[in-house]
């Protein structure tokens, strides 16, 4: 006899439907699975077997076959073993097959016939939805992350033998709805850390929040205990809040990867992921044996922070060239293609040198030129070439530290003005899918949108032509000036929005080794902080 059950089967973020079919033949009694299955899925026999007869199930001896379809789809995880067993019960005319024609099933089966949680439950019910399928039937751990997708129902089972009464009609199971999402659950977390917690750096504040404004890149390069650390980590507090979509595609990379909280069932806040520097290229750009996304399609939508940039090796580096300029990341192996979204702010960090103290005014700094050379160096042309903000920070005054800090802006403070500047943004793109901030703009829209008045554009030109920058550093600099223009509600760039942006660029290696190799008094003033509008906390005119 034969029987059908439907699941999914990850292919990069998405499912793929695939077939389970089951054959219960004469012969000596034997259990194989076919289909390019995984170590796991192989495994599952042996599961799927004991769980059927420890809830009172006789199965005759028989040879079990069951294929998973497509043949040419490696198949991986425990997400097949309850439609195995649902398939084998029908196979064996335990139980109606008509029923299981409807829905998607997913679930890992212990021993004992328990129902576990498993990864990308998320993908499978959107594969259920567009598949025009009914529901899907999945783990009660994973039905709200499932209740998200709608339009299906969701049946939530901790046990098989819930799943074949209702299947079987004895007792039906009630959808899972999102009203049965507990309120610790559908919360939104706040971070604790706050803009007002760092001291002065009034220049650098408005620099991450013409960022947060445009989504755009930012590198920042300054001596240890400048707060350039202290500034990445409290960007995401002033980034705008995601909308559902965009939650929902964040909630799927988590979801494939199985870090959902027990307590989350969609991710509200903007991803914030801070890869160490001793990270292989397949763990930040994704890949490796069995094809996983990596750190930098986990800050999809969020933050990716690069602390002591040039202490990553040079050829994990080298791979984000592409990604941060298209947004999503394909790989091609020898079996199948998968393409993870990237859409991240790039904030890194650096020391101006390897002991941290060249060009810094009252240090003295230890390192041979050739080494601070070498150190900077490690950061190729074409990868700085795609940030958009590079500054200098400073250390920190000791007026700034002593006093106190709850007289600076606050979060609220600079995501009011965000969430005004990217309202205007998701106006200007509403005809655009895939576009959600100035930085994503792609080169048709650039002269549609970048209108700058004839005072900038001379600006614009001066700038190109006395720097020699690339044309993608010319786009660049349109749209943070654009970014800038939003902020400050202007209805095209006006000058002093293409002054700061074009400040924002001044921070190069040729710059930083012409000044004195061993300390001093910096060799040139930072541009930015030259065409920095007055700050705002005027409660100290005293500062400076």
């Amino acid at each position: 006899m034969l029987a059908r059950v439907r699941s999914g089967a990850l292919m990069g973020i998405d499912a793929v439907v695939v077939e389970c079919e089951v054959d219960m033949a004469l012969g000596l009694p034997y259990f194989n699975v076919v289909g390019l299955p995984e170590g796991a899925v192989r495994e599952s026999k042996v599961r799927v077997v004991s769980a059927l007869k420890n809830c009172g199930f006789e199965l005759p001896s028989k040879r079990i076959t069951v294929n998973l379809a497509p043949a040419d789809i490696r198949k991986e995880g425990a997400a097949f073993e309850l439609p195995i067993a649902l398939g084998v019960l029908a196979a064996a005319k335990l139980m109606e097959e008509e029923p299981l024609s409807h829905y998607l099933f997913g679930g890992e089966l212990s021993l004992d016939g328990w129902v576990k949680p498993i990864k990308g439950v998320l993908p499978l019910a959107v594969a259920a939805r567009d598949g025009g399928y009914e529901g899907v039937m999945v783990p009660a751990a994973n039905a709200a992350e499932a209740a998200l997708v709608e339009g299906i129902h969701v049946l939530a089972v901790s046990h098989l033998r819930e799943a074949v009464d209702h299947l079987t009609g004895e007792k039906p199971l009630l959808p899972f709805t999102r009203e049965n999402v507990s309120p610790a659950r559908a919360r939104v977390r706040q971070t604790p850390l706050d803009m007002s917690d760092v001291r002065g750096q009034a220049d650098l504040k408005t620099a991450l929040e013409l960022a947060a404004a445009g989504g755009h890149n930012v590198l920042l390069c300054g001596p240890p205990g400048s707060g350039k650390t202290m500034l990445a980590r409290r960007l995401p507090g002033i980034l705008p809040t995601m909308g559902f979509d965009e939650a929902l595609e964040v909630t799927k990379i988590y979801s494939v990867l199985g870090l959902l909280g027990d307590e989350q069932a969609l991710m509200r806040e903007r991803p914030f992921r801070a890869p160490h520097h001793t990270i292989s290229d397949a763990g930040l750009v994704g890949g490796g044996p069995n094809t996983r996304p990596g750190e930098l399609s986990l800050a999809h939508h969020g933050v990716l922070f690069l602390d002591e940039l040039p202490e990553f090796r040079k050829n994990v580096l080298e791979v984000l060239r592409q990604p941060l300029e298209e947004g999503s990341i394909h790989l091609a192996r020898a079996t199948h293609h998968v393409t993870y979204p990237c859409r991240v702010m790039l904030v890194a960090a650096m020391n101006p040198c390897p002991c941290g103290y060249f060009n810094v005014p009252g240090q003295r700094c230890t390192c041979k030129e050739y080494r601070i050379h070498d150190y900077h160096s490690r950061v190729s042309g074409p990868l700085l070439d795609r940030i958009d903000i590079t500054l200098q920070t400073r250390p920190v005054e000791y007026h700034h530290i002593a006093r106190n800090g709850t007289e600076e802006p606050t979060n609220a403070y600079y995501r009011e003005r965000v969430e005004a500047a990217r309202e205007r943004q998701r106006f200007r793109f509403r005809d655009e899918p895939g576009v959600h901030c100035n930085a994503q703009m792609p080169v048709r829209l650039l002269h549609r949108y970048c209108k700058p008045s004839p005072r900038a554009a001379e600006k614009l030109e001066k700038a190109v032509l006395q720097f020699g920058l690339s044309a993608r550093a010319h786009d660049r600099i349109l749209k943070l000036a654009l970014s800038r223009a939003d902020l400050e509600g202007h209805d095209r760039i006006e000058e002093v929005d293409m002054n700061l942006a074009i400040g924002c660029r001044q921070l190069d290696r040729r710059g930083w080794l012409n000044a004195n190799t061993h300390g001093g008094p910096p060799g040139r003033q930072d541009a930015f902080s030259q065409l920095l509008p007055p700050a705002r906390n005027s409660q100290h005119p005293d500062d400076p």
